[in-house]
């Protein structure tokens, strides 16, 4: 699965043959949490609260940039890095 940015020990992946809604994988530890792109709602799964704050935000900044790569997986091409959270 292709990292696409990785920042403050969070991990974020997205798989290229992966079903909808669109979104991506955030790891964190022994955590993992599936958000939704497009309202970044909690999909499945869960982080340290202050882990899913510091995804949340890094989403919010970067949605375009997610729903193109995104696009780009479902072409079963590898997706673009993604600028951590500064």
């Amino acid at each position: 699965m292709p990292t696409i940015s990785v920042f403050y020990g969070i991990v974020i992946q997205m798989f290229w043959r992966d079903h909808g809604p669109p979104h991506f994988h955030a790891l964190y530890g022994e955590y993992e949490v599936l958000i939704d792109i497009r309202d970044l709602s909690v999909l499945r799964g869960t982080l340290p609260r202050r882990a899913m704050d510091l995804v949340l935000e890094w989403a919010l900044a970067h949605r375009d940039e997610l729903m193109e790569d995104w696009n780009i997986c479902s072409q079963l091409k590898h997706p673009k890095r993604i600028a951590p959270l500064a």
